[in-house]
Formats: structure tokens, C-alpha cells, sequence
């Protein structure tokens, strides 16, 4: 059985996958359709709808969260020190799939104070496994 640190290093992982292959699946039915040539596409999806927009940054923001969120997970893996991320590690993982769901259906005021507010949560978690996992290893 595998610990909810594993699960949620590997649930983060997956979710940023789902992310990417959504976007190239709705890429590639562009480019199958001719609305966008093959080597038409801007790494943010700026030339494309909105939604595409926000699916692009959801997923950067799983790359950029990923080191910062997953490392003190694969750390506490590594070293069997699990028992300081697990009670918080789904926690994190709904935080951030609550996150990239939010943005990905809004940009009003009141969607971006609420997707920061989740990744506030992520960063709160993140430094008090970064510092308890520091004290453990002391």
C-alpha cells in the first residue's frame, strides 16, 4: 500500500499530464480541422480562444508548482519520512487540482482571489513540509 504522499506526488504528476494532453488533443482537432497550421501554435495559446489561454497557464502552473510542492513529497518518499507529508498530502493535491480547475473556467476577480487563495493553501503546506522535513533530517 502506498502512502498518501506517494499518491499525491504521482495524482500531481498525472493531473499535470491530463492538463497537457488535453491541450494537444484540442490542438491537434485544430490543426485536423485547418483553423491552425501545424507550427502555428504560441506556447501560451495566445493566437487561440480564451480557454486554450487559460489551459495553457493551468498547466504552467502545474510545471511551476511541481519542484516546489512535489519536491518536499519526493524528499519525505525518498528518506521514508512520510509521516510529515501524509496528513496534509491530499490536502495539497485538492488544493492544486481545485486551483487549475478554477482557472481553467474564469478569470473574474472573484475566480482569481479564489485561485489564490488555493495557492496560497499549496505554499502555507509547502513551507511547513520544507521546515519540518529540515528539523527531521537535524
Amino acid at each position: 500500500m502506498h502512502s498518501p504522499s506517494f499518491i499525491a506526488l504521482v495524482a500531481f504528476v498525472a493531473w499535470t499530464l491530463a492538463l497537457l494532453l488535453l491541450m494537444e488533443l484540442l490542438r491537434t482537432g485544430l490543426v485536423l480541422l485547418g483553423k491552425v497550421p501545424a507550427n502555428g501554435f504560441q506556447p501560451d495559446n495566445a493566437n487561440l480562444s480564451p480557454f486554450m489561454q487559460r489551459l495553457a497557464r493551468a498547466h504552467a502552473n502545474c510545471l511551476e508548482g511541481l519542484p516546489v510542492f512535489g519536491g518536499p513529497l519526493v524528499a519525505a518518499v525518498a528518506t521514508d519520512l512520510t509521516a510529515v507529508t501524509d496528513p496534509l498530502a491530499y490536502v495539497l493535491l485538492g488544493a492544486r487540482l481545485f486551483q487549475s480547475l478554477v482557472h481553467l473556467t474564469s478569470v473574474s476577480a472573484i475566480a482569481v482571489s479564489i485561485r489564490f487563495t488555493a495557492f496560497a493553501l499549496q505554499m502555507v503546506i509547502g513551507l511547513y513540509w520544507a521546515l519540518r522535513l529540515l528539523s527531521a533530517s537535524a
